[in-house]
C-alpha cells in the first residue's frame, strides 16, 4: 500500500474586491496592534469602501489566499516623483496572520506589486518600516531593498493642519 501523499496549501493572490472590506479592516486593527498603536484605527468597512472601489478609487489592495483561506492583504497607491517624471508605487500596509505566517505569503504579495510596478512603468515601490521592526528590516533587505536614511516622514495632522489650512491664501476664481 502506498503511503498518502501530501499536497501542498495552494497560495493566491488576487485583487481586493468590495466583499473583501471587512476582513481588510480586521487585518489593519491587527496590524496597528502589533505596530503597538491599536486606539489608532479610526477607519471603518465604508471607509475602506468609498475608498477602495468608490470613483476615483484611493488605493489599490491584494488578498492572498492560502488553501483556500485569507491569509493576509497589501493595501497600496500610486505616487508621482517630479525628479522621476513618473509614477511609482507606495505600499501602506502588509500584513500576513501570524498562523499562516513563514510561507513565502508576505513575500509572494510584495513579488506581486513589483510585478504591477513593471508593468506600469514604475521606476519604484516604497514603504515605511518601524525602526524596531528589526526582522521585517531583515526580510525587506534579504529581497535587495534599501533603508533611506537620508529622508524623514514629516506629518501634519489634527490641529495643526487645521491651523495651517486655515491660513491659505483663497484660490482665485478662473
Amino acid at each position: 500500500m502506498n503511503p498518502p501523499v501530501s499536497i501542498p496549501p495552494v497560495l493566491k493572490i488576487r485583487p481586493a474586491a468590495p466583499s473583501d472590506a471587512s476582513v481588510i479592516l480586521q487585518f489593519i486593527r491587527e496590524l496597528a496592534a502589533y505596530e503597538r498603536e491599536p486606539e489608532a484605527v479610526l477607519a471603518n468597512e465604508a471607509d475602506l469602501l468609498r475608498d477602495g472601489w468608490g470613483e476615483p478609487p484611493r488605493f489599490s489592495a491584494l488578498i492572498a489566499e492560502y488553501g483556500g483561506e485569507i491569509a493576509g492583504f497589501a493595501l497600496y497607491f500610486t505616487t508621482y516623483s517630479t525628479w522621476r517624471g513618473h509614477h511609482g508605487i507606495r505600499l501602506e500596509d502588509i500584513y500576513v496572520t501570524p498562523a499562516l505566517r513563514n510561507h513565502g505569503i508576505g513575500r509572494a504579495l510584495l513579488a506581486r506589486i513589483a510585478g504591477i510596478c513593471v508593468e506600469q512603468g514604475c521606476p519604484r515601490l516604497e514603504w515605511d518600516v518601524l525602526e524596531w521592526n528589526e526582522s521585517a528590516i531583515a526580510v525587506y533587505r534579504r529581497l535587495g531593498a534599501t533603508m533611506q536614511s537620508e529622508w524623514r516622514i514629516m506629518r501634519l495632522s489634527g490641529e495643526a493642519l487645521t491651523a495651517l489650512a486655515g491660513s491659505a491664501v483663497p484660490p482665485t476664481a478662473a
